[in-house]
């Protein structure tokens, strides 16, 4: 926050009403004092996408470099990326968890995001020349079209393609920005020929989405394949056949100005201890048994040596 005050209370009062606005983008102050080291001088500002899984991974990758000495600010929940993209790209955030597949499709609607290389490749060739894509972890977390064992039983539902003779009668539900995507309603047309018989906004493979697939406000949604809710409802998560999802190794987006060596060399440590099963039962703690995020980043980054 840069205000000019004369009066000591009048910063008092500006500084209340940028931490209530509630706007994740708003400045706020460093999350962390560092160490004098050669680390010190580097600022980062963690960002996330608004749901559990991006603020737990930005929590993660905040511990991380605040082990190392760097000064961390900490702006989660931001929104989707047609959002956090631009907040990358005009400087409001420097670092952000992303997914390989999920964010070159976003850069480009034709990228090859088939196989771990192809989608890594797609996405470094698709980033601004402002960001850098450092180590991609072994986890993923792919998108997924998803149905009760209800729904999968009545249809015969095993694959997305089951789904082509019987979408016109299923309403599809997922984030809003699905709607326009290619990754999303467009592509499932383009790539499957789903026209389904509309498409319901709802949040980010979140509580809304779960709840409307359970009560049939919904017959098929968008769910992470890492969501401990797909289990807990005996949900089924239809094969994606033809790889319309692609990879989907989580992987840190930077700043390249601020991919200093000990930056990159911290976030690539996480990238190297974490894998699929780890990151699903890291977000059961946060979802399904409500820890806080922080805390459960710090348990595991401790645990792995990472701080």
């Amino acid at each position: 926050m840069k205000h000019l005050a004369i009066v000591t209370a009048a910063v008092a009062s500006l500084a209340l009403t940028a931490c209530s606005s509630g706007n994740p983008l708003a400045s706020s102050a460093p999350a962390s004092s560092a160490p004098a080291s050669s680390a010190a001088a580097v600022s980062v500002v963690v960002g996330s996408a608004n749901f559990p899984e991006s603020e737990l991974l930005a929590e993660i990758y905040a511990g991380a470099l605040k082990a190392k000495g760097v000064q961390v600010t900490p702006k989660l929940n931001i929104a989707s990326r047609e959002t956090y993209v631009p907040a990358l790209q005009n400087g409001e955030i420097d670092l952000i968890p992303e997914y390989t597949g999920a964010f070159a499709t976003y850069l480009n609607a034709d990228a090859d995001t088939s196989t771990e290389e192809a989608a890594l490749a797609s996405l470094k060739a698709a980033l601004p020349d402002t960001l850098e894509a450092l180590e991609p972890a072994s986890a993923q977390d792919k998108d997924s079209i998803t149905v009760t064992r209800e729904t999968a039983d009545t249809y015969q539902l095993k694959t997305i393609e089951d789904l082509v003779p019987v979408a016109k009668d299923l309403v599809l539900g997922g984030p809003p920005e699905w709607k326009n995507r290619a990754a999303g309603v467009p592509g499932l047309k383009k790539v499957y020929g789903l026209e389904f018989k509309s498409f319901k906004a709802l949040d980010v493979a979140g509580p809304l989405t779960v709840q409307a697939l359970k009560n049939g406000q919904v017959q098929a949604a968008n769910l992470f394949t890492t969501d401990p809710s797909i289990k807990a409802n005996d949900f089924v998560s239809l094969e994606d056949t033809k790889s319309f999802f692609g990879a989907q190794n989580v992987i840190p987006v930077i700043t390249k100005s601020k991919a200093t060596p000990e930056v990159v060399g911290a976030l690539n440590a996480v990238s190297a201890k974490l894998d699929t099963d780890t990151l699903a039962g890291l977000v059961t703690k946060v979802v399904v048994d409500k820890q806080d995020a922080a805390a459960v980043a710090g348990e595991w980054l401790k645990a792995n040596g990472l701080v």
